[in-house]
């Protein structure tokens, strides 16, 4: 051992490096076991479809093959009655899923790799059997939707309780739906994946608020909440500041929300309104663009993009208003559909109060 480990840094970083290999290791074996797992289920699946059609038989056909096969394997649970029929919706689901691609599940745990678009059916074997399962249960009859939160729930890592939230939420129909200028104003492969970040509407029900709320306490509320916040907004953000201090000319301006994004590699500014979008907001978020640009941006970093979020707008003026604008930017509404009580208290004092705590 002494003459391969010649000081003591080299040896920790050995083990370091050992420490890698085996994570590395049993990351893959799981992911193996896993994919091998959901295989068996849907060839299961497809033989029950088979043999149900062939022979019709009716619904007891599941109770016969759940307790024959446990009688064989008293020990697994798994051949229940409700998992054969998840089994053969499975299938049914997916009938085309190939099995000619045992590489795929080596390169998702390889620098964050996705399988190339030609292996999406792959990508059903590698998520887990209740990630696959609530899935069916949202997204019957229409695997298009189903592969939309299988790859998203492989690109985000999500556990089951936020995939649960964003089928309930009904991402997919919100997913890029944002009205935006990426087009014209951006490299097409950057504006296309500038557009698939965003949605319409944001769903803030993750917040607690008055109904009658002003800007800041709607601030307050999503920063309270900044890691659902992140999530809502998507894959690669990360939170920079809030009311972000930009001297332009001879005044102080504050950005409501700044964001960056790594997948992007920009910066990302937020602007909160309570009420219906109004042209004059373009000019407000556009002159926060550049002066980010000019003052915050690196070298390294991409255009500025913007986001203007609203409680409501009309389509045809966010778009011509978008139109006009030769920075990146897009509208979308958000909606909040629980609400405190309107005798809730502010978050924001009032002017008496302030007073009241001076004199005191």
């Amino acid at each position: 051992m002494s003459s391969l480990i010649k000081t003591d840094e080299e040896y920790r970083n050995w083990i370091k490096e050992v420490s890698k290999r085996f994570r590395h290791s049993q990351l893959k074996a799981a992911v193996k076991v896993n994919s091998e797992m959901l295989r068996f289920y849907w060839e299961l699946g497809r033989d029950i479809a088979i043999m149900s059609e062939k022979a019709k038989y009716g619904s007891g056909f599941y109770n016969t093959i759940s307790s024959d096969l446990k009688d064989v394997f008293p020990d697994i649970k798994s051949f229940s009655t409700t998992n054969l029929k998840y089994m053969r919706y499975f299938y049914e689901m997916y009938p085309s899923a190939s099995e000619n691609h045992p590489q795929v599940e080596d390169e998702l745990l390889i620098d964050g790799n996705r399988p190339r678009s030609g292996d999406d059916l792959e990508m059903v074997f590698c998520i887990p059997w209740g990630h696959n399962k609530l899935i069916i249960d949202k997204c019957k009859e229409n695997p298009e939707k189903a592969l939309f939160y299988v790859k998203k729930t492989l690109e985000n890592n999500w556990s089951r309780a936020v995939l649960m939230n964003f089928l309930d939420t009904d991402l997919y129909e919100r997913q890029g739906k944002a009205i935006t200028n990426f087009s014209i104003t951006l490299p097409e492969e950057k504006g296309e994946l500038a557009q698939a970040i965003t949605k319409d509407p944001y769903n803030f029900d993750f917040i607690s608020i008055r109904e009658k709320y002003n800007e800041k306490e709607l601030k307050d509320a999503l920063l309270d909440n900044i890691e659902k916040f992140l999530i809502e907004l998507g894959n690669g953000f990360a939170y920079v500041g809030r009311e972000v201090e930009l001297n332009i000319g001879k005044t102080e301006n504050f950005v409501d929300l700044l964001f960056y994004n790594y997948k992007l590699h920009c910066f990302f500014v937020v602007e909160v309104k309570i009420g219906e979008f109004q042209s004059g907001d373009m000019g407000q978020l556009g002159t926060y663009m550049v002066a980010v640009n000019h003052q915050i941006k690196g070298e390294a970093d991409g255009p500025t993009l913007g986001l203007i979020l609203c409680k409501s707008k009309d389509n045809v003026k966010a778009q011509y208003a978008l139109e006009a604008s030769s920075q990146p930017m897009g509208i979308a509404v958000y909606d909040i559909n629980r609400f405190l009580p309107e005798d809730y208290k502010s978050s924001l004092p009032t002017i008496e109060e302030i007073e009241a705590e001076f004199k005191g």
